[in-house]
C-alpha cells in the first residue's frame, strides 16, 4: 500500500536534472556569480529507463536509512549523459540540486530557477504562495488539476509507458491522482512545487480516510516517509488548507446573504448638468441638473436566457422649446418623468439554438434592444450625448406607441444576421381598434452583413401605423428633428421607413460609422410626406485612458423634404402657411469626450451645435453644453 504513496516525489529531482541540463545549453552561466544552496532529495532512478521525465506520482521513494551514493552536480547535458551511463542499473542516487541563481540572469536562467525547489528558509509568505497556487488551481484555468477515477481518463498515458502501472495503482487503490481538464497528465512537463503539494495533499487526505477505517499496521519507515514529505511541503499544504477554509467561509457567507441564486441587479445612474445658448425664443434660459436612473433585475434560468425587469425614474425635459423647433435639442437621456419609478422594460429573451434567438416584450419594446444599430456611440450613458447621435432615427419610428411585442434573430451564416420584430401600443386592450393587431403598431426587418471583423453593413425597413387615438395625434414618433418632420396631423399615419447603416474599423481604436434614413409617410385620406436624415460618427476609443472615448457626430436631423399636395401640408404641425417642406437644411454638429474615471464611473463633457434650428435659417444657431456623469453597478 505504501510503496505507491512513497513514490509521490520519485522523479521530482530527476526532472529537475533534466530541466537543468536542457536549459543550460541555451545560456552562458556565470558560475562565479551563483550563490549555491544545496538540498538533498532522496530518489530512486528506475533501472533501464532511457529518459527521465516529469516526476510521476507512484514511483518509489527510498527509505531514509537507505545508503545513498553522492554524485557531482549535474550542470549540462554532457554531464547528465555521463551520469546516466554510469548509474545505469543502480537504483539509489543522491542528487544535490543547486537552487538559487543570480537575480540578473537572463530569461532562461529564470525558467531554470522556477523549475527548481526553493530552500525552506526562502519560501514566500502565505499570500505569495496562495497567489502561485491560484495560477494553476483556478477552476477557470485550462491548467487546473482535476481528480480522476481511472487511469484511462488520461489520454496521454498508455499501457506501454514505464510509469503506467504505478499510476494505475495509485488511481485504483488510493484515488489520489489528479489530471488536467483536457484529459491529459502531461508526463513530459516539469512539475512545480505547488502542483506537487496539491497531489500530495490529495493523497494524504485519501490515506487519512483509509487509516481511519482500517486496523492495518503501518511500518515506522512509512510514517517517517510521510513525515518527511509533509515537513518539506508544510508551507504549501498549510496554504492549501487555509485556501479551502477561506473558500468555504465565502461560500457560506454568499449563501446566507445572496439576493437570489438566479437574479443579478445591474444599475445605471446618469447625472446631467446642462445649459443652452443662442437661438432667441428657441431654448429655455436656465441651467438644469437632470438625472435618469435605471435598475435592471436580470434573471437567467438556463444560462442561455434572460428575464429583465427594469425600473426607471427620470426628470429630463428637452432644452429646446418643442413648440418652436421640435426635438433637435434632446439629450440622450431626455424624456418625461417626475422622478417616479415605473416598469420601463419587462422582457424575456432566450436562445433556441446557436443560430436562433427569440425575445418577448411586456412593455416598452425598443427596436435597438435586439437589432444592431452599427453605431459605436449607441449608448445613452456611455456614448453620444444627443438623442440624434445615438442611432438612426428610423429605429425610433413609432417609439411613442411601443408597448408589448416580440422579436426573432437568426444567423444563417457567420457573416449574415436577420432580425424581425413587432410591437403594438394597446396589446392588453381587447376593445375595438386596439389589441395586438388592430391598434397602432410598428414592425422592423433588418439584414446585417459582416464580411470581416472590420466592416459591417445593414439594411433596415420599418413599417408603422399610428392612429390618432394614441394621444400623439397620429405622428411618426421618432422624437428627433424638426417639428414638421414628425408629420403630426391628428389623423392616422402609415409610414414606410428605410435605413442604410455602415461601420468601418479603421483600427482597433478608431471606428467610422454612419447612416442614411428615409421615411415615406401617408396621411390616410390626405396625401404623403417625405422625411430624410443622415449622419456620420467617429469614435476614438481608449484615448488617454483605457475605457475613454472621444466622439464626434455630424449630420442632418430628420427634415420634412416635401409633401404630395397642399392639403396634407396644411395639416402638418410646424409648417408655416403655404409651406410644403422645411425651408432650409440645418446641421447637427457634436463633440464629446468620455473620460473613464474608474471602471464604474465616467465623466463626459460635450457640446452640441445646431445650425438653422428647425431647418430654418431665420432661427439663430443654438449651442448646448453638458457634463454627463454616469455611474454603473
Amino acid at each position: 500500500m505504501w510503496n505507491c504513496l512513497l513514490a509521490i516525489p520519485a522523479f521530482l529531482s530527476a526532472e529537475l536534472i533534466l530541466s537543468w541540463s536542457a536549459s543550460a545549453t541555451e545560456v552562458t552561466k556565470r558560475t562565479e556569480e551563483i550563490q549555491p544552496r544545496f538540498m538533498e532529495i532522496s530518489v530512486i532512478a528506475p533501472t533501464g529507463i532511457s529518459e527521465i521525465t516529469r516526476p510521476q506520482l507512484g514511483q518509489l521513494v527510498a527509505p531514509p536509512e537507505t545508503q545513498l551514493e553522492q554524485i557531482p552536480l549535474v550542470t549540462n547535458k554532457a554531464n547528465f549523459d555521463q551520469f546516466k551511463a554510469r548509474e545505469q542499473g543502480s537504483r539509489e542516487v543522491l542528487v544535490q540540486v543547486e537552487t538559487d541563481y543570480d537575480a540578473h540572469q537572463n530569461q532562461n536562467d529564470e525558467l531554470l530557477a522556477q523549475a527548481l525547489p526553493v530552500a525552506s528558509d526562502n519560501i514566500a509568505d502565505a499570500t505569495e504562495v496562495l497567489e502561485q497556487i491560484n495560477r494553476y488551481s483556478n477552476n477557470g484555468n485550462n491548467n487546473s488539476l482535476n481528480q480522476i477515477t481511472n487511469v484511462s481518463q488520461l489520454r496521454d498515458v498508455s499501457p506501454g509507458d514505464w510509469a503506467y502501472e504505478a499510476l494505475r495503482s495509485l488511481v485504483e487503490r488510493y484515488g489520489c491522482i489528479v489530471g488536467y481538464p483536457d484529459g491529459t497528465y502531461r508526463g513530459q512537463n516539469a512539475l512545480t512545487r505547488f502542483e506537487f503539494a496539491a497531489g500530495l495533499n490529495a493523497c494524504l487526505n485519501q490515506i487519512e480516510g483509509l487509516l481511519a477505517g482500517t486496523t492495518t499496521q503501518v511500518s515506522r519507515e512509512d510514517f517517517e516517509t510521510i513525515q518527511r514529505l509533509t515537513g518539506e511541503f508544510q508551507t504549501e499544504l498549510t496554504t492549501l488548507g487555509a485556501r479551502v477554509d477561506n473558500l468555504e467561509g465565502r461560500v457560506s457567507s454568499l449563501e446566507d446573504n445572496q439576493f437570489s441564486t438566479t437574479t443579478k441587479l445591474k444599475g445605471e445612474v446618469i447625472f446631467g448638468l446642462s445649459d443652452s445658448f443662442g437661438g432667441e425664443n428657441l431654448i429655455e434660459d436656465n441651467a438644469v441638473f437632470q438625472h435618469r436612473t435605471r435598475l435592471n433585475f436580470d434573471t437567467s434560468f438556463t444560462g442561455r436566457d434572460r428575464l429583465r425587469v427594469r425600473f426607471q425614474a427620470r426628470n429630463a425635459p428637452v432644452l429646446t422649446t418643442p413648440g418652436s423647433v421640435g426635438n433637435e435639442g434632446a439629450l440622450a437621456w431626455s424624456g418625461g418623468g417626475d422622478n417616479s419609478f415605473v416598469i420601463h422594460d419587462l422582457s424575456y429573451r432566450f436562445a433556441v439554438n446557436d443560430k436562433l434567438r427569440l425575445a418577448l416584450y411586456g412593455n416598452a419594446a425598443l427596436f435597438n434592444s435586439f437589432v444592431n444599430t452599427l453605431n459605436p456611440l449607441d449608448s445613452v450613458g456611455q456614448g453620444s450625448i444627443s438623442r440624434f447621435g445615438v442611432r438612426n432615427p428610423v429605429y425610433r419610428i413609432g417609439a411613442s406607441i411601443r408597448n408589448a411585442g416580440a422579436a426573432v434573430s437568426f444567423d444563417p451564416s457567420s457573416t449574415l444576421r436577420l432580425d424581425l420584430g413587432y410591437v403594438a401600443s394597446a396589446a392588453a386592450d381587447p376593445s375595438e381598434d386596439a389589441g395586438l393587431f388592430n391598434g397602432s403598431y410598428a414592425a422592423i426587418a433588418q439584414a446585417t452583413f459582416r464580411p470581416n471583423k472590420d466592416i459591417a453593413l445593414a439594411a433596415t425597413y420599418v413599417h408603422a401605423y399610428n392612429t390618432s387615438s394614441t394621444g400623439d395625434g397620429g405622428r411618426l414618433g421618432h422624437n428627433t428633428g424638426s417639428l414638421a418632420s414628425q408629420v403630426q396631423t391628428n389623423r392616422p399615419v402609415v409610414s414606410d421607413s428605410y435605413g442604410i447603416e455602415a461601420s468601418f474599423n479603421l483600427s482597433p481604436q478608431v471606428i467610422l460609422s454612419g447612416w442614411v434614413g428615409y421615411t415615406d409617410a401617408t396621411v390616410i385620406g390626405r396625401g404623403e410626406a417625405d422625411v430624410w436624415n443622415y449622419a456620420a460618427t467617429l469614435a476614438i476609443k481608449d484615448l488617454g485612458r483605457e475605457g475613454s472615448t472621444l466622439g464626434f457626430v455630424v449630420g442632418m436631423q430628420p427634415r420634412l423634404t416635401g409633401t404630395s399636395n397642399a392639403t396634407v401640408a396644411s395639416l402638418i404641425n410646424g409648417l408655416g402657411a403655404g409651406s410644403r417642406k422645411d425651408p432650409d437644411v440645418g446641421l447637427h454638429i457634436e463633440g464629446f469626450y468620455k473620460f473613464a474615471l474608474t471602471d464604474n464611473i465616467s465623466i463626459t463633457p460635450g457640446i452640441i451645435w445646431l445650425t438653422a434650428p428647425g431647418h430654418n435659417e431665420n432661427n439663430d444657431d443654438v449651442f448646448i453644453g453638458t457634463i454627463r456623469t454616469t455611474f454603473t453597478f
